[in-house]
């Protein structure tokens, strides 16, 4: 009897279990068709969302802040003496930065210019010697006309005495005279030719010197005014405003010729985003962009499209693509947009290397 019983008691609660299950499953095969309804409403929801946010916008979180960064490197090798600024301070155009041991200049520049005294001097003696040498000449000149004269005088003189010598007509002492006046006239027109191009030649030399010594002199004026120029080099000053960044440089140092000492990072940036070639079809430059910039997210700052690279990123590159060899993969390239920012951000601290997510309005 109690078996009969345990029977009757299991048969009720199947069927008790089977009538639940079967009211179940209306409910269950609701919520199979519903739940994935829904989620397929929502999904072309966001799809139409995104076609219509893609229309007219073009955004890409390839992007940065970029800015010049102004490399300070000494014009000429010394020491560091003397270090006036530290990393992240705020320099003005003209402020002094380093400054270098001048004493090896000062030497070099107190070498050239007494070099320049002595070859200054040299060309005074020198055209001091082309003025004597210029009215030498002239003298002589002068003294070769006057002896021509005295020898075609006596030239004359010795030519008449001769034939009166052969008739009789004068006597022989008065013929040798004339003779012995024609030969001294006539030596002295040879020597005054002789004195005269003696004159011309030290003339000539003196002015060959003169040249020397003036191409000298601008060779030496050079000197004195590089050394005065690496003198002067021993001061580097601030080539423009801006913040000092990555110093690399303590006093005592010995520097070098083009050694990077530090930057100068001006207040002035900008952002470049490199946007999918795809995405450039509407775009074009004066479009006005919202910037998100990852340090402030709360904010987007006012901006617009600048001007648009002509050339990709990847052919702008120190190694382009070579496609002509090897295998070909396709790959989208992407073009870089120099993006301006339109208002004040002197009060935020947004400065080159940052990364931003530039929205571009195309329509």
């Amino acid at each position: 009897m109690a078996k009969r019983h345990e029977d009757k008691n299991d048969k009720e609660f199947i069927k008790k279990a089977k009538a639940r299950l079967k009211k179940r499953r209306p409910e269950y095969k609701k919520k199979r068709v519903i739940v994935p309804s829904i989620t397929a409403v929502i999904l072309i929801i966001i799809g139409i969302i995104a076609a219509i946010h893609s229309t007219f916008y073009q955004s890409t979180d390839d992007a940065f802040v970029e800015g010049r960064l102004v490399s300070v490197a000494p014009r000429v090798s010394a020491p560091v003496i003397n270090l006036l600024v530290d990393d992240n301070e705020e320099v003005k155009a003209g402020t002094l930065l380093v400054e270098l041991d001048p004493k090896d200049f000062e030497v070099a520049l107190a070498q050239a210019e007494a070099k320049l005294a002595e070859a200054k001097a040299g060309l005074t003696m020198t055209e001091k010697q082309v003025d004597e040498s210029s009215s030498k000449v002239n003298k002589s000149e002068e003294d070769i006309s006057s002896a021509l004269s005295t020898l075609e005088f006596a030239e004359k003189d010795f030519a008449r005495y001769k034939e009166l010598y052969k008739d009789g007509i004068v006597s022989k002492q008065d013929y040798e005279r004339s003779k012995s006046a024609y030969e001294v006239a006539r030596a002295e027109y040879n020597a005054s030719q002789e004195s005269a191009m003696a004159y011309k030649h030290a003339l000539d030399s003196g002015k060959a010197k003169t040249v020397a010594d003036e191409a000298l002199i601008k060779r030496l004026e050079a000197e004195v005014e590089q050394a005065k120029l690496n003198l002067e080099y021993t001061k580097i000053y601030a080539p423009q405003d801006g913040k000092i960044a990555a110093r690399s440089v303590e006093k005592g140092n010995y520097v070098n010729v083009g050694q990077p000492l530090m930057n100068i990072v001006p207040e002035q940036v900008w952002v470049v985003a490199n946007f999918k070639e795809i995405q450039l079809t509407n775009m074009k430059p004066g479009q006005p962009v919202r910037v998100k910039v990852d340090t402030y997210p709360n904010k987007r700052f006012k901006a617009h499209v600048e001007s648009i690279q002509r050339a990709t990123g990847a052919k702008s590159s120190l190694f382009p693509p070579e496609n002509a060899v090897g295998s070909y993969v396709k790959i989208v390239q992407r073009v870089p947009v120099k993006i301006v920012f339109d208002e004040d951000i002197s009060n935020y601290n947004i400065v080159p290397g940052m990364s931003v997510v530039p929205k571009v309005k195309i329509k």
